[in-house]
């Protein structure tokens, strides 16, 4: 009935023509960026505006993975720890200042000084930056880092040194500038965000020129109202709404549908040091294991993210280097093993426990299901990204359901160090996992880095810490007017589109 309802309303229902006539694409996202300051928020929206409005030194191919020169036109590695770059000459900020070397000093010494950094372990690799003359500049690592010039491009916009000092912190927020092929012209509250194309835009650059003038995003509450934005004529483009949804958007003729299986993957994270009080009973290995066998994720992957969705043995993305899932410990679904394991482990009756989740409903009531099925009372709470992200940081999370789309770098130094070296999303604060993670990840000895990674992916999963669930499809509603082709590592390229 539900289903024939949407269907109803969708066909029913007049769209929009894109805003092609203004020139303005229209772009609805329910994850409110509360600092655009890409350094002050961890959201994938906020790293998805970061790439419209900045450069990084270096740029990633979305097709190939092939890294290419943006900021930077070359660089050389002086010895395993000093990168040396290049810069573009003529380069300037969308305030008409001068980019050069001085800016990528302030970058990485405000990098490594902010106490306010939103995702720490993205920059635990550098350890300073020295300029060279106005065009060259090295970066230092902290240790032998092989994924380095991944997470330059990915996660390393170059701020403005003077603008930047002149505003602080907080008027730099409001009012924002960088390299990019758009510039910001509007940052209002969490609500919405105005970007036009940048004139200035120096030549040469992987990115180009956008083809469409502006960008209008607006940030709303839930997919409903992404739906409800796409449909009165208030925007051109959403994405991540709910699964059930595809078929009928798809078959309005005005709009297009479509769906592209990402880097993203989805997980449950099990309080497995205690962080949330004594006595919890998540501590219990037999009890985690439980918790694993209860869950059918290839039903999940099969019926909640349709499309070209993989249920998960290890934690990481698959094609991410050093994923080795061969060595995950497989835990099928087995519930009637999963009560057992209960009984063993001292909860013949279950046990109540809270659940903690940002995903979409249908998996967080997915996982309710399949909890209460082996007598596991989790009462849910589901809160907006932010909100569940400061709860998790907090401590307070038995249970957490969240996705990480490792900053869409291509390296399990992306994930893994989020999650076990002893950071606020750490629930499992086990000393050799975490001595593991790092020791692959200061190596350039890829037999080495595979060996530790191999076994911190082992003993991770054979003590049931971490429990990942599958890998995201992306899904896209976009007008018919409307060129736009997403990627795997889902970041939407807003300055590669163009009207049709």
């Amino acid at each position: 009935m539900r289903l024939a309802l949407l269907a109803a309303l969708l066909l029913a229902a007049t769209p929009a023509l894109a805003q092609k006539s203004a020139d303005t694409l229209r772009i609805a996202w329910r994850d409110a960026i509360a600092n655009v300051d890409p350094y002050r928020n961890p959201l994938r929206t906020g790293l998805v505006l970061a790439h419209q409005a900045w450069d990084c030194l270096v740029d990633r191919d979305p097709a190939t993975f092939q890294i290419k020169p943006l900021l930077a036109t070359s660089w050389r590695w002086i010895d395993d720890t000093t990168i040396e770059f290049a810069l573009r000459s003529g380069v300037t900020f969308h305030d008409g200042s001068p980019f050069s070397a001085d800016d990528v000093v302030y970058t990485v010494e405000t990098v490594l000084a902010d106490k306010s950094l939103a995702v720490p372990s993205n920059y635990l690799y550098l350890a300073g930056a020295e300029k060279v003359d106005d065009l060259h500049v090295r970066l230092k690592l902290r240790r032998v880092f092989p994924a380095a010039l991944e997470y330059i491009a990915m996660t390393l916009p170059i701020l403005p040194k003077a603008y930047r000092e002149r505003v602080g912190p907080d008027g730099y927020a409001r009012a924002p500038v960088g390299t990019g092929p758009y510039r910001i012209t509007k940052v209002d509250g969490v609500s919405e965000i105005d970007l036009e194309r940048f004139a200035n835009y120096y030549p040469g650059s992987p990115k180009g020129r956008p083809a469409i003038g502006k960008l209008a995003i607006r940030e709303v509450a839930d997919s409903r109202a992404e739906l409800d934005a796409l449909l009165s004529r208030a925007a051109d483009w959403i994405w991540q709404f709910d699964t059930d949804r595809f078929d009928v958007i798809a078959r309005v003729p005005e709009l297009q549908a479509l769906r592209v299986e990402s880097m993203r993957i989805g997980y449950m994270s099990l309080d497995a040091a205690g962080r949330t009080g004594a006595g919890n009973p998540l501590t219990n290995s037999l009890v985690r294991q439980a918790i694993f066998e209860a869950i059918d994720r290839r039903a999940i992957a099969a019926q909640l993210a349709p499309g070209s969705s993989r249920a998960l043995d290890g934690p990481c993305y698959p094609a991410q280097f050093g994923c080795d899932d061969s060595a995950a410990v497989r835990y099928p679904y087995d519930p009637a093993r999963a009560k057992q394991l209960l009984v063993e482990a001292g909860y013949p009756d279950g046990f109540k426990t809270e659940l903690v989740s940002y995903v979409l409903p249908q998996i967080t009531g997915a996982v309710h299901t399949y909890l209460a099925a082996i007598g596991i009372d989790a009462a849910v709470r589901q809160l907006q990204t932010g909100e569940a992200e400061a709860e998790t940081q907090a401590g307070r999370t038995p249970l957490y359901l969240g996705s990480w789309g490792s900053y869409s770098i291509n390296d399990v130094s992306a994930i893994l160090p989020f999650f076990f070296t002893g950071g606020g999303d750490d629930y499992t604060r086990d000393p050799e996992i975490a001595r593991l993670v790092t020791e692959g990840g200061a190596t350039t000895d890829t037999d080495q880095r595979r060996k530790y990674y191999s076994e911190a992916i082992h003993r991770i999963t054979e003590h049931a810490d971490w429990l990942p669930l599958q890998t995201y499809v992306t899904t896209y509603a976009i007008s018919r007017e409307l060129n736009f082709k997403p990627y795997s590592d889902e970041l939407p390229r807003f300055y590669l589109a163009s009207w049709r």
